[in-house]
C-alpha cells in the first residue's frame, strides 16, 4: 500500500510499505477516505521528538471497512468509522474507568496510552496511508451515519481535534455564560473556541498572531486577539473589565513561541495564569513532552518549563493536563455533527491527495497564510 513515510526532520515521503491487515480476531480493516496532518505531527516532522524513521505518520483518521476479525460483532464491512487517535484495548482499569487515552495494554510496559503514528506511543502504524489495521475494533470504531462521505470533512475531526478542543474547555472548568481565553488559534485551539461556544459561553477569546487563524474565529463568533500588536494579557483584562478571563485553554504546547520568535516553553502557560481570574480554571491540551533535545536550553530540554507556579498558587487556579479521552466526547459530537448542529469543517483549507502530502507538509509547517488545515484523501 502506499503511506506516508517519515525519512529524518522535515523529509517525508509516500512510499510503498506492507499493507496493513487483520492480524487478531479482534481487528477491523479500514481503507482510509480521509486523514488529516495535525499540528502534532510537526513536532515529529522538524525531528523534535523520537519518532523512528521508515515510520507511518497518521492518527486523524476516517474510513470505510472492508475486512473485519472473526471475534468482530458490532462493525460491519461497509460502515464508515471514525478511529479515535487513543489506541486502547476497553478492558485495563484504565480503559473501565474512560480513561482510554491512558490505555494500559496499547503501550510497552510502563508507559500508558498508544496512537496511531506518534512517537512513545506504542509503535501504531499511522493513518496517512490507504489501509489501516484498527484493533479492539468493537471498541474503538466509531460508526458513523449515512451522510459520512457527504460530510466526511466534519466527521474526519472526530478522531483528534474536535474531542480535545472539547477536552480542554471541559478540563478548565467552564459553565454556561463564563467567558473563556484559547491561547493557540490552530485547529485546536479553533475548535476549543467552538466547544466553548456550543457549550454556552458569554465571552470567548483566541490569542494568536496568523490573521488566517483570527479570522476563522471571527467566523464563529469569537473575539480575535493578535498578541504581535499588544501584550494579550492586557487585551484579556480590558475585555473582562480588569477581572481576567473565568477559564483558559493552552491549545499551543512546548513549542510556544512569543511574538518576537523565541521558543519559551511556559510562555502561554505563564501568560494564561496571567489572563485567568482568581479561582479560575484552566485546561491544558497543547503537547509537552519529558524530554525535548532540540529545546532551545537545557531546561527545556529535559522537559521542564519555568512555569510562574507562585502566581498561580497565589490566584488559587486548577489546571488539568494531558491528552484527551477521545471517546468520551466523540459519539456525542458525532450526534451535533448529524443535527447540524456544528460544522468543525469550517477549518479546512484544502483537501490534497495522498501523493501530495509532502507538499502539503511543507506549507502547513511554515505556517503559510491560508494552511490552517489539510484533509489528505488516499482514497
Amino acid at each position: 500500500m502506499k503511506a506516508l513515510v517519515y525519512n529524518g526532520p522535515r523529509d517525508v515521503a509516500v512510499s510503498d510499505v506492507d499493507d496493513a491487515r487483520v492480524e487478531k480476531p479482534t481487528d477491523v480493516l479500514v481503507r482510509i477516505t480521509a486523514t488529516n496532518i495535525c499540528g502534532s505531527d510537526l513536532h515529529m516532522y522538524e525531528g523534535r521528538t523520537d519518532f523512528e524513521q521508515g515510520r507511518v505518520f497518521g492518527h486523524e483518521n476516517v474510513g470505510e471497512v472492508i475486512e473485519v476479525g472473526s471475534g468482530i460483532d458490532k462493525v460491519a464491512v461497509g460502515d464508515m468509522v471514525s478511529a479515535p487517535f487513543n489506541v486502547s484495548c476497553g478492558h485495563c482499569e484504565n480503559c473501565e474507568h474512560g480513561l482510554t487515552n491512558y490505555c494500559l495494554v496499547a503501550n510497552v510496559e510502563g508507559m500508558a496510552g498508544g496512537a496511531y503514528g506518534f512517537a512513545d506511543m506504542g509503535g501504531w502504524v499511522g493513518g496517512q496511508a490507504e489501509l489501516l489495521r484498527i484493533p479492539w475494533g468493537d471498541f474503538q470504531c466509531l460508526r458513523l451515519p449515512e451522510d459520512a462521505r457527504e460530510k466526511q470533512n466534519d466527521y474526519v475531526m472526530l478522531s483528534d481535534i474536535f474531542p480535545t478542543g472539547w477536552h480542554a474547555v471541559e478540563m478548565s472548568g467552564m459553565k454556561p455564560g463564563e467567558t473563556i481565553v484559547i491561547y493557540g488559534g490552530g485547529p485546536v485551539g479553533l475548535m476549543a473556541a467552538l466547544s466553548a461556544i456550543t457549550k454556552g459561553a458569554a465571552k470567548v477569546m483566541v490569542v494568536d498572531r496568523h490573521p488566517d487563524r483570527l479570522r476563522l474565529a471571527e467566523q464563529i463568533g469569537a473575539i480575535a486577539i493578535d498578541d504581535s500588536k499588544a501584550s494579550p494579557v492586557d487585551q484579556v483584562m480590558e475585555l473582562t473589565k480588569g477581572v481576567g478571563a473565568d477559564r483558559g485553554a493552552e491549545c499551543v504546547g512546548y513549542q510556544a513561541h512569543d511574538p518576537q520568535g523565541n521558543e519559551d516553553n511556559a510562555d502561554t502557560l505563564n501568560k494564561l495564569v496571567s489572563s485567568v481570574r482568581f479561582t479560575g480554571g484552566i485546561g491544558t491540551v497543547g503537547v509537552f513532552v519529558p524530554q525535548d533535545p532540540g529545546g532551545p536550553d537545557e531546561l527545556s530540554q529535559q522537559g521542564k518549563a519555568r512555569f510562574d507556579f507562585g502566581n498561580f498558587w497565589f490566584k488559587g487556579q486548577q489546571m488539568g493536563c494531558g491528552q484527551a479521552p477521545i471517546k468520551r466526547y466523540n459519539r456525542h459530537l458525532r450526534n451535533l455533527i448529524a443535527a447540524d448542529k456544528v460544522k468543525p469543517s469550517w477549518i479546512v483549507s484544502h483537501n490534497m491527495a495522498l501523493e501530495q502530502a509532502p507538499d502539503a507538509y511543507k506549507h502547513f509547517d511554515a505556517r503559510e497564510d491560508g494552511w490552517t488545515k489539510v484533509v489528505l484523501n488516499p482514497a
